[in-house]
């Protein structure tokens, strides 16, 4: 297992953070955050982190789009999906992230650079896995984990 990478949020206020859990074949990505948005673009950074390195004098490129879905679970698969999407299409990975909500889903806003300026560490995920995904609220906010195809 790797270590948590937490970030402090603000007063008052629990840590956001991830960490990539070693599963069967595959990879596990568990985040948190105060919000049901900030966890997503924690699981986002999870993704990446788990596989890759970017430097952080990275330029880039501001990308956004909405999805929706039908319950929160389905919500992260599709905002994974099209991170996942846009990495094999584009040949860009998010440097940052921002997610908003929108009636019925989410807006993400991506810095994306050139998969070419990363280091690669780990294994690319391919797909997400609908089973045992879940993002739902818990005791200190929302927390989120996501089985990657790799």
């Amino acid at each position: 297992m790797t270590v948590p990478v937490r970030h402090g949020h603000g007063p008052g206020q629990p840590p956001c953070g991830h960490r990539s859990v070693p599963h069967t074949g595959d990879l596990r990505v568990e985040a948190w955050a105060p919000t049901r948005e900030e966890c997503i673009a924690e699981a986002v950074r999870g993704m990446v982190g788990s596989f890759a390195e970017l430097p952080a004098d990275a330029s880039g490129t501001a990308r956004q789009y909405m999805v929706c879905a039908e319950d929160d679970d389905r919500l992260l698969a599709g905002v994974l999906e099209e991170i996942i999407y846009r990495m094999d299409v584009a040949d860009e990975l998010p440097s940052d992230v921002a997610v908003t909500p929108e009636p019925g889903g989410v807006r993400v806003r991506c810095t994306m650079c050139g998969s070419s300026t990363a280091t690669q560490t780990g294994a690319v995920p391919k797909a997400v896995a609908l089973h045992g995904l879940r993002l739902a609220p818990d005791s200190h906010g929302w927390a989120c984990r996501v089985t990657l195809d790799v």
